[in-house]
């Protein structure tokens, strides 16, 4: 398991997919949540502005994040 650090919370989902350059942008980051492709908690997740806070588990291509405070 991987970790996500975090300024502040909380953060939308299509956000932190592109700021953690888990995609090249953030059009590819709501395309991927749109179609299906990410996690959080274990439930496939379409709100591109889900907010994620500490704690939360992300699931993105075949990887698992936990996402905690820097």
């Amino acid at each position: 398991m991987k970790y996500i650090e975090i300024n502040e919370e909380p953060i939308a989902l299509y956000q932190l997919l592109k700021f953690e350059a888990l995609v090249s942008s953030g059009g590819e980051a709501k395309a991927v949540i749109d179609e299906g492709k990410v996690s959080v908690n274990g439930d496939v997740e379409t709100r591109r502005r889900k907010k994620i806070m500490v704690g939360d588990l992300v699931e993105y291509d075949s990887q698992v994040y936990t996402v905690k405070v820097c």
